[in-house]
């Protein structure tokens, strides 16, 4: 039968999925983001065999896209370790700030893919971040609408 005007495949027919962009900065990772790189490609292999097992090929599609896209980040992965040093914010440590408004917020600076804000989880390319890495103790800097305060620095 031919399939011209029929948009969705059929089950001999796989869309092209387009690759999950790898971004173009390193990707360090913590101890645990880098078990988590591990986990999800666990994961996906998982997945893919049950997909197999079932014939269904666009599942296998998408999770062979998905795939590529975790062992990739695994391959480049850059475990960065922080220095016992604690006086200057750094990847790896968990920051905790004071805003003007009197809010208290904890912060841990990771990697891309560990990145989870509501956990307090933040990667290390996001705005605050930025304006926290290289920062002490005591150093105030603009957080969003607010003027915050770095009030413990550690290494969680």
């Amino acid at each position: 039968m031919s399939v011209a005007f029929v948009k969705e495949p059929n089950e001999d027919q796989v869309e092209g999925l387009p690759e999950r962009d790898l971004g173009t900065d390193p990707n360090f990772v913590t101890e645990r983001g880098l078990a988590q790189l591990d986990a999800e490609i666990v994961k996906g292999e998982a997945a893919l065999e049950e997909a197999r097992e079932k014939g269904d090929k666009i599942a296998m599609a998408h999770v062979n896209r998905d795939m590529r896209y975790w062992r990739a980040r695994r391959s480049t992965a850059q475990l960065t370790i922080p220095e016992d040093d604690t006086e200057v914010v750094q990847f790896g440590h968990r920051v905790e700030i004071r805003r003007d408004d009197g809010k208290v917020l904890s912060y841990r600076i990771v990697g891309i893919d560990e990145a989870d804000p509501t956990e307090g989880l933040i990667s290390y390319l996001s705005p605050i971040a930025r304006q926290m890495i290289g920062k002490e103790e005591g150093d105030t800097f603009r957080a969003g609408a607010h003027q915050a305060e770095i009030t413990a620095v550690s290494l969680d």
